[in-house]
């Protein structure tokens, strides 16, 4: 299905994948066998997810989990490499052709916390839970793998299943560190996230700046402490914080372009011991989030500004910052790709391309900045059965029946790229 009005590039990979299908001498027929076979593995799809639901592992601690998804792939007759960063798995699934290499990636971590779903398979370990959607992402990651691997003589390539420790802080960078990217070169990702702000049965596909930059900082003020009676004996760390912080804001709102979103936020400010005694130091904490790549430009600015009002309070100022995670950029080429085989599982009016752009981050975008790659939002909100509590939250839930279709795209979008042979 070919949306009406679409644009040049759009109508060519709608058309493309539909030819390409056509040429495999299976046509409609080949989309339906995928979905049928789907759907006959959904009490497994779910089965999983739940039992990933259950058995919720924090980063890096993710044992049992990288030990189920091992096993499942070594008995599709997959070549495995387990203790990728510490926890991660890798599964390789050689075509019978030769072509290129594409890379499925999702993520493994749960959050500290306390479930409070009242679900049957709530969460065993008290204090660990998956509020993020990641249990779904594994379930839909190994039945992908399973369908694509029933399709071993067909596939003009090879399919990378990358499964991702410590998604919530930075693990993708340590896994490409390890050479995942490599033996065969991958020359393609695609990742996919259940999506709680989008209704289910909506997917969101959109080209660009998806996810914003995350980098943490840590700002340390040093004066002189002393006598709160005595004020002038001293120099007062807070008196410059307070400044630093306030003129940081100033700075987003009339600096930084209003079409380049930018956000300086404050979470946590220590200073002093008793009200009447002026501290050595401040300590601020914050972070920075970019939806565009001028994300250094903004930091050197910052770094201006605390500089000069730490000389104008004769204080010392440090200012460092720790990379949380890059800016998430979908490639148009694949984003395309991506949009045409969305649209043809779930329908153009079921089919978000706009607005959906967010300061949140991803570590998926470790990958984006070095291999043309896509991610996509799979919608999984329903408020009838209760999923639409926002990420991370102790009763966040997934709506399990759209589960498939996070299955279907995966494979497609894989089959797609690999059918798809020129640069």
């Amino acid at each position: 299905m070919i949306k009406q009005g679409a644009c040049v590039s759009g109508c060519f990979y709608g058309y493309h994948y539909f030819i390409k299908l056509m040429i495999m001498g299976q046509g409609v027929r080949y989309v339906m066998d995928i979905r049928k076979e789907i759907e006959k593995l959904k009490e497994e799809l779910v089965g999983l997810r739940r039992d990933f639901h259950e058995n919720p592992e924090l980063g890096f601690q993710e044992f049992r989990t990288g030990e189920t998804v091992a096993g499942y792939l070594e008995d599709l007759g997959l070549e495995v490499q387990r203790n990728v960063a510490k926890t991660g798995v890798v599964g390789l699934l050689r075509g019978r052709h030769p072509g290129r290499t594409v890379a499925l990636r999702t993520d493994m971590d749960a959050l500290p916390l306390d479930e409070e779903t009242g679900l049957p398979f709530s969460s065993r370990n008290k204090g660990v839970m998956h509020a993020c959607g990641h249990d779904g992402h594994l379930a839909m990651m190994l039945v992908a793998a399973k369908v694509l691997s029933k399709r071993k003589e067909e596939l003009h390539g090879n399919v990378k299943f990358i499964f991702q420790p410590n998604e919530e802080d930075a693990g993708a960078e340590i896994m490409i560190g390890e050479g995942i990217l490599e033996n065969p070169k991958v020359d393609a990702a695609v990742g996919m996230h259940l999506w709680s702000p989008l209704q289910s049965g909506k997917v969101g596909v959109a080209k660009g700046p998806l996810m914003a930059s995350s980098y943490y900082f840590k700002l340390l003020v040093n004066g002189r402490g002393g006598h709160g009676g005595a004020p002038h004996t001293t120099i007062s760390p807070i008196l410059s914080g307070i400044d630093m912080i306030k003129a940081l804001q100033e700075m987003v709102l009339n600096e930084t372009d209003a079409l380049k979103p930018t956000i300086i936020s404050f979470g946590k400010v220590n200073a002093g011991t008793y009200p009447i005694i002026i501290p050595e130091r401040m300590e601020i904490e914050g972070s920075l989030r970019c939806l565009h790549r001028d994300t250094h430009k903004i930091q050197e600015r910052m770094r201006e500004i605390v500089d000069g009002i730490s000389k104008v309070h004769r204080t010392t100022c440090s200012l460092q910052f720790k990379c949380g995670n890059d800016l998430l950029y979908n490639d148009e080429k694949m984003t395309g790709l991506a949009e045409n085989v969305a649209e043809s599982i779930v329908g153009g009016e079921n089919l978000v391309t706009s607005d959906i752009s967010v300061m949140l981050g991803e570590d998926f975008a470790e990958f984006s900045k070095r291999i043309p790659s896509t991610f996509i939002f799979l919608g999984t909100a329903n408020e009838a059965k209760g999923t639409d509590y926002p990420h991370h939250h102790p009763r966040f839930d997934i709506d399990e029946d759209i589960l498939p279709n996070g299955v279907e795209l995966l494979v497609k979008i894989a089959v797609e790229y690999l059918e798809d042979q020129s640069d």
